[in-house]
């Protein structure tokens, strides 16, 4: 297998830590560097996106001033 066919594919990872319903007159408001509050916890599970495809789930791991997502598990669907 040549690894330049590999070198050229592009995939975009995002990682959901939670969500949050505001209006959009309060979102167009919003500034750079504004807080939104998100329903979520520090322990809550948080879904890993390849592409806007879930393909894991996780757990958000602290470590001094290092954040980091561990997968716990993979959504087996997607491979098949």
């Amino acid at each position: 297998m040549q690894l330049n066919a590999v070198k050229s594919v592009s995939v975009e990872i995002a990682v959901v830590l939670g969500r949050a319903e505001i209006p959009m007159h309060q979102l167009l408001k919003m500034g750079r560097g504004a807080v939104i509050e998100l329903n979520a916890h520090q322990d809550d599970e948080v879904w890993i996106l390849a592409n806007n495809e879930p393909i894991a789930r996780g757990e958000i791991v602290v470590r001094g001033d290092k954040i980091a997502i561990s997968i716990t598990d993979t959504v087996n669907d997607y491979f098949e």
